[in-house]
């Protein structure tokens, strides 16, 4: 290996590490997430498809222009273009034109058209959004999850270090005689099971990283590094009423807006169905001229090209009718298809509103039953502490065996872990709650 290559591979190296160590928030978190995510990039594609689209509606105003040319060698006995003779010899003509045609009327076809598209296109940016909101909810999740196995972890670590301080009391009083051999085997039994929990709790905390990192699409790395506090819970917090959470919700959620939007749009797609069973009215204009080798003046030599191409001009300018009488009532079909699609529509929206409804019903639901579960944790954490406390000074002066406080270990230690866990079930619900009232939780554009 040459010094250059050692030197970039260090430099490699020191970076990756350097980036692993960063410390992360969840802000900082959903942000990269949302700039790396491949779906949220197919979204966006198709927005811009969508946008392409509503431009080309626009551009559909235009006349149509459109020029032709042909280049013909004629073998054997044929018609004279120029003169209509039949002629038995071998020639070749030029035919050019160019016709432009505008459309007047269409029974608004394309008006209606590109008010469609547009609201297809408000419809596709609210589904970025939406997109990027279901990520940022998905990224906060699993952050919490860490958060909670991180506790976990520090929670099974703290019954180590008890499990291990009672293990050094008992070795010494066995040395000293003051207690039996085996109140040691249970005091190393209750030791090993503790050091085992930790091992399964780190397990669990390393798998919940390896889902943020996948949900955040971080390959480079294979462990991440989270702000270490969080901001308290407030000491008092207070349940939403449901309607007006629901009117503050229904006013800016993307999901319900886009269906919105394509509610307008399938209403202008079906009056540019009906539009086609109107007459159509345009205005037509056009440009021609040819070139015949069969085309001599009067001594026999050929008519020069330019001659030709100026003397035989023809212009043309007019309009254009047209009754759609009969075509198997496809255009009828058309319209009863496109009004059932806009029913549909219509009865799609009705369903997200009532999704939506539901959700913030069951949201608020779950926040008062946390509420009522938290205020209990705490109380339950502080009585299994103190019953642990009294546990641990009866033990060290022989009034309770090995088993008794083995068991207000674990009660306490159950204790610890369901108030953390409802302590983050509650800050995300209550983080979910301020979305849907409209608070800046994620930092999305």
């Amino acid at each position: 290996m040459n010094l250059r290559t050692y030197i970039t591979g260090l430099l490699f190296f020191v970076a990756i590490s350097g980036f692993s160590q960063e410390t992360w928030t969840l802000d900082e978190c959903v942000a990269y997430a949302i700039e790396h995510n491949l779906q949220v990039k197919n979204t966006n594609y198709n927005r811009d498809s969508s946008k392409e689209t509503y431009r080309q509606s626009i551009r559909d105003l235009l006349p149509s222009v459109g020029g032709y040319t042909d280049y013909r060698i004629r073998y054997g006995r044929s018609a004279d273009p120029n003169t209509n003779d039949y002629v038995n010899t071998e020639f070749f003509s030029n035919n050019y034109s160019l016709s432009a045609n505008m459309g007047l009327f269409q029974g608004f076809q394309k008006l209606n058209s590109i008010k469609a598209s547009k609201f297809i296109l408000k419809a596709t940016q609210e589904d970025v959004l939406q997109e990027k909101f279901l990520l940022a909810f998905r990224v906060m999740s699993a952050f919490y999850d860490i958060k909670f196995y991180e506790g976990l972890v520090a929670n099974s670590l703290e019954q180590q270090e008890i499990s291990q301080a009672n293990y050094d009391l008992v070795a010494k009083q066995v040395e000293l005689g003051i207690m039996a051999g085996a109140d040691l085997y249970e005091a190393e039994s209750n030791l090993l099971g503790d050091k085992l929990l930790v091992t399964q709790n780190r397990n669990l905390l390393t798998n919940a990283k390896l889902v943020l990192l996948q949900e955040m699409n971080l390959n480079e790395v294979t462990d991440i590094t989270l702000q270490e506090t969080l901001e308290p819970l407030p000491n008092e917090i207070e349940s939403a009423p449901l309607d007006s959470l629901y009117e503050t919700a229904r006013g800016f959620v993307p999901l319900v807006k886009s269906q919105e939007y394509r509610v307008s749009a399938a209403k202008k797609q079906l009056q540019a169905a009906r539009g086609t069973l109107y007459p159509s009215l345009s205005l037509v204009a056009g440009y021609g001229t040819s070139y015949f080798e069969t085309n001599v003046d009067e001594n026999g030599n050929i008519i020069p090209f330019k001659t030709q191409f100026n003397d035989n001009t023809s212009k043309f300018v007019g309009a254009e009718l047209s009754i759609p009488i009969s075509n198997g009532w496809s255009n009828h079909s058309r319209v009863k298809q496109q009004k059932i699609a806009y029913l549909q529509a219509q009865n799609n929206l009705k369903i997200q509103e009532q999704e939506l409804f539901q959700l913030l019903q069951q949201l608020v639901q779950t926040n008062q039953a946390l509420i009522a579960e938290y205020e209990q944790s705490n109380q339950k954490v502080e009585a299994q502490q103190l019953a642990f406390t009294i546990a641990q000074k009866r033990y060290e002066k022989g009034l309770i065996n090995a088993l008794d406080l083995f068991q207000a270990k674990n009660l306490y230690g159950v204790a610890q872990n369901e108030n953390l866990q409802v302590g983050l079930r509650l800050r995300v619900n209550k983080s979910t709650i301020d979305f849907y009232s409209g608070l800046p939780i994620f930092n999305i554009n």
